[in-house]
């Protein structure tokens, strides 16, 4: 039976969770506390970055002040040089100064971001190692590499520019304010009606354009996804004539991603020319009521350059904060996604008593399994099978009959629903999923290598591989002959995704890395599709020698393939119609002497 559902992973609430996201939108508020369980644990780096933050603005504010006393000193009939540039030179040195503490505040904001950025990245690779098959089942590669890049990249910028802005521009508009209070309090009255529109006007803007900053997100990683499902398929589209198709398509996905993209950035920069043009509006008012305190002797003309100073000091920082709040919704919606990825519920955790399995014989046992991959549509039904150790199994059908879903089930990549499935009589439930796979070797239909040279490769199963042992594997997956003729042999170093060699001999090195392995069963899914039929026989008769006495489960559309088998399981509609060695059932001239026969047909 399927395991009740638990949490797992880091810094993850249970309550916060359903079904492996968010029971509702995630608040601003909280995404933010989720942003300071990242930037904790730079401390340090935080409290120098506010303390040069505090620093630099402080100096800066000086600047108007020392402004406003050089103007005073030369007014008309007593003009004092030596004042004037006595106050101009401590306005150089407080500038230079600030400006110092602006770059070190820089280098400190890029170290932090990028410390944050790598923990993140690595967080959301983690929890994609822990995700169960069925999440990459339901969710496009580019859609999740979206998230990795593109999404933590704009929360990242955000840390390093926005967060340092918020910080710069709280400071100076405190400053600011101070500053006007002392040189002219009656002033300050205009900014009663100005700024209050301004924080009105952005929050009704942010409301508005964080949706379309999530959608935008959404429809950027709809259209990644789309690209590297069909650069992937490039010698398929060319084969079928399908570019016109296809680029159809690509501009449709890459329409709306436009779409999306416009809105939001339109929307969000609407914000700050408005902002500007009312902080436009208050320092007009500021320059008629001056001049009218000025006329009436109340102020004078320094204080006066001072105060309309201080106040484009206050009011930028606000038109500033009216972009900043605009580049925020998007980094919340960024940062929601990546989030709702880290939180996606990992694989099943192991049953507490769960013991390891040890010393595996190879005996497997089906009882009444019934499975579906959603409730409302069983595939497997009442499905059982008695495997004994060194017997080779075969499983062959149409497609869709449930083939690949019976190799789901036994490595535990999903759960029966009914039933049970053990090996040497201990229900695989019992046992830990880490030593259940551990008994298998699995080589599969769809070939994957990675970047590295072939001995690493071949030797990716098994940790400490000796050069003798994947020379042994590669001789017996008949790949040595072929490696040694590579100018570096088995040095040779595999582009991206082993493109500079062709199917057939990707196919057999994971077939050699198999080999390399010591488990006592082995499972093969259509694992010699893209070999020639005198290799895939040489390959069976290796493999035979080479799994002798152990247990081995075959996919296979290829019948002629499978003659050897100790059992061959004809599977259609989840049910096991036939079963036999192929003698058998060819004699019984039943469901699978029509597929096998129908492989030599000629029309």
């Amino acid at each position: 039976m399927r395991n009740p559902t638990s949490m797992g992973g880091r810094d993850i609430n249970p309550n916060d969770i359903k079904q492996g996201a968010f029971a509702k939108r995630p608040a601003k508020k909280y995404i933010m506390k989720r942003l300071w369980k990242y930037l904790g644990r730079w401390k340090l780096i935080i409290a120098l970055s506010l303390l040069f933050v505090f620093a630099s603005n402080i100096l800066a504010l000086f600047g108007p002040d020392l402004s406003g006393k050089a103007i005073d000193a030369m007014l008309p009939g007593g003009t004092d040089f030596g004042t004037v540039f006595h106050y101009a030179w401590i306005m150089i040195a407080c500038y230079a100064a600030s400006g110092i503490l602006s770059y070190l505040l820089s280098v400190l904001m890029t170290r932090l971001s990028k410390n944050v950025t790598a923990a993140m990245r690595r967080d959301v690779f983690e929890r994609l190692s822990a995700l169960p098959v069925s999440f990459f089942d339901k969710h496009q590669a580019g859609d999740i590499i979206s998230v990795i890049s593109y999404d933590i990249d704009t929360v990242n910028t955000s840390l390093s520019n926005d967060l340092l802005q918020i910080a710069k521009s709280a400071i100076t508009v405190i400053g600011s304010i101070a500053m006007m209070l002392i040189i002219a309090p009656k002033l300050m009255l205009v900014f009663l009606i100005t700024v209050p529109a301004s924080l009105l006007f952005t929050r009704y803007t942010s409301r508005k354009v964080r949706p379309m900053y999530r959608k935008r997100s959404a429809k950027l990683g709809a259209m990644n996804g789309f690209a590297e499902e069909m650069i992937g398929g490039q010698k398929t589209t060319r084969a079928l004539n399908a570019e016109d198709s296809i680029i159809s398509r690509f501009d449709v996905k890459n329409a709306e991603a436009v779409e999306a993209y416009t809105d939001a950035e339109c929307f969000a920069t609407l914000m700050g020319p408005s902002v500007n043009f009312i902080n436009n509006i208050s320092l007009a008012l500021v320059s008629v009521f001056g001049a009218l305190m000025f006329i009436a002797g109340q102020i004078t003309p320094g204080q006066i350059g001072s105060f309309v100073l201080y106040s484009r000091k206050f009011s930028g920082p606000i038109n500033e904060a009216a972009n900043i709040f605009g580049e925020l919704q998007s980094a919340f919606a960024a940062a929601e996604r990546v989030f709702r990825l880290i939180d996606e519920l990992p694989e099943k955790p192991d049953a507490a008593d769960a013991g390891v399995l040890r010393d595996v014989y190879g005996d497997v046992l089906i009882k009444d399994v019934e499975f579906g991959y959603v409730p409302e549509r069983t595939i497997i039904k009442n499905f059982n099978l008695d495997a004994k150790k060194g017997n080779l199994i075969a499983i062959v059908g149409p497609t869709g009959a449930g083939k690949t879903t019976i190799i789901n089930l036994l490595m535990r990549f999903y759960d029966v629903d009914k039933g049970e499935i053990c090996i040497d009589g201990t229900n695989i439930y019992n046992v830990t999923r880490d030593s259940l796979r551990r008994a298998y070797t699995m080589v599969l239909q769809d070939t994957w290598l990675f970047s590295g040279t072939i001995f690493d490769n071949i030797a990716y199963g098994k940790e400490g591989a000796t050069m003798d042992e994947v020379v042994a594997a590669a001789k017996a997956a008949r790949m040595h002959s072929f490696i040694m003729r590579l100018p570096d042999g088995y040095n040779t170093v595999l582009s991206d995704n082993a493109t500079n060699i062709s199917k057939g001999q990707k196919q057999l090195l994971t077939i050699a890395r198999a080999m390399l392995l010591d488990s006592e069963m082995l499972i093969l899914d259509e694992a010699t599709s893209n070999v020639d039929t005198q290799t895939e026989r040489l390959i069976q008769a290796a493999m035979r020698k080479l799994m002798q006495d152990r247990t081995c489960f075959v996919i296979a559309h290829r019948l002629s393939t499978i003659s050897n088998a100790d059992l061959i399981l004809v599977m259609k509609d989840g049910n096991i119609i036939e079963q036999g060695t192929h003698e058998q059932l060819l004699e019984k001239k039943g469901f699978y002497s029509e597929l096998y026969y129908s492989q030599f047909e000629t029309y």
